[in-house]
């Protein structure tokens, strides 16, 4: 395993396949969300509720996940995820009732958190291997996913395709570069090796030590994330419906609002690993969640779609390259061992992501969209005047 470079090297574009696969399927729900919610006759409530399912598989599913890789190897959950994706994306196209689309919402969810689970773990054991780090291109390869999820299923339609057959080109394409990589990921031996070789030896746990996650830097950078992966979910689940209901942009193309922010994403997580290098890493989260409310603002008070995107654009550039670094910071919290405050932080930061958008839709309903977005700025704020302060 140690001189195989050549397979490292085919791992390692594997992986940054299989981050482009997660990116695509997820993505390519956010330009589905208004067909649904017509389809199925759903005030914004009702589309929050039922977008909290797809958060809750997630949610559900990600420590099983963590399970599975373990015992079954990544490569094995990351393919099996890869085509669950790949077979509900149509099916979510299809649906007529709310119940049966709250289950498929799960499921998908579900798939969704397991695959990004399982090639996160694989991407670590890619670097050590490759000896220099890779985790922010393929972090940026997850956004390039993004952006050709948004923009592919409007596309295709335009193009004259049934939204239907849109849906299911992009499920074939999941499946064959599933199918494809799956021979050049690591296999369960090697990955056994692997974590042998760098993983440290496991800290002492005493009862106490169950209670350290309650420290208050670590649920401050909790809350932090929370905040950060919140204006995410926003863009994936209300962009579209945002820039048709309030922007009045068609909704085949009301993906693109997605796809810019997407973009924007894409270009300063691939830049992110030098950008933190150059600056200091408060200056880059305190600049970067100030641009992120500047985005929103303008998004929320311009009449203008151009302008509009151009918000969705500040936004992913503001918020590309926080999250990461709140990670570094949770661990080397002092007396706190990294097994207690990385989970800690990595499980509330997330429900931001999943559990958000649906109370952003809560939100919607009893006031609007825009009210919705406000919080999304003021949480950004937050974040900045929070780690400004921060020791």
């Amino acid at each position: 395993m140690e001189g195989d470079f050549q397979q490292v090297v085919r791992a390692k574009r594997a992986t940054q396949l299989t981050f482009l696969v997660c990116g695509l399927g997820v993505a390519s729900w956010a330009p589905m969300v208004p067909y649904a919610k017509d389809r199925l006759g759903l005030h914004e409530g009702q589309l929050g509720l039922l977008l909290l399912c797809m958060g809750g598989g997630g949610l559900i599913m990600m420590p099983l996940a963590g399970w599975l890789c373990n015992k079954y190897g990544t490569r094995i959950v990351m393919a099996a995820s890869g085509l669950a994706l790949a077979l509900l994306l149509p099916m979510l196209l299809l649906i007529s009732s709310s119940w049966l689309m709250a289950v498929a919402l799960l499921l998908f969810g579900a798939g969704a958190g397991s695959i990004d689970v399982a090639m996160n773990s694989h991407g670590v054991q890619v670097q050590n291997m490759y000896g220099r780090s890779i985790m922010s291109s393929l972090h940026g390869l997850f956004s390039v996913g993004g952006l050709l999820g948004s923009l592919g299923l409007g596309f295709l339609v335009k193009a004259g395709l049934e939204p239907l057959h849109a849906a299911i080109a992009i499920a074939i394409l999941l499946a064959i570069i599933t199918f494809s990589q799956y021979k050049h990921l690591f296999n369960y031996t090697t990955e056994k090796e692997i974590l042998k070789r760098f993983t440290k030896p496991k800290e002492n746990t005493t009862n106490r030590d169950r209670y350290l996650w309650l420290n208050r830097t670590v649920l401050f950078l909790g809350f932090m994330c929370f905040a950060s992966f919140l204006s995410e979910g926003a863009m994936l689940d209300w962009s579209a419906v945002y820039l048709r209901d309030q922007k009045g942009v068609p909704k085949e193309l009301a993906g693109i609002g997605y796809a810019a922010f997407s973009i924007a994403m894409a270009v300063m997580r691939l830049l992110g690993d030098s950008i933190v290098e150059r600056f200091k890493s408060k200056t880059v989260v305190i600049a970067g969640s100030l641009i992120a409310t500047i985005g929103l603002i303008i998004t929320i008070i311009s009449p203008s779609v151009y302008v509009v995107l151009a918000g969705y654009i500040l936004l992913g550039i503001g918020a590309a390259n926080i999250v990461p670094i709140f990670f570094s910071d949770g661990g080397r919290i002092a007396g706190i061992p990294s097994t207690v405050s990385i989970p800690a932080i990595t499980t509330i930061g997330f429900t931001g992501s999943l559990a958000g958008p649906a109370l952003l839709g809560f939100i919607a309903h009893h006031f609007s969209l825009d009210v919705s977005f406000g919080l999304t700025a003021f949480l950004m704020l937050v974040i900045s005047v929070g780690y400004t302060f921060k020791k």
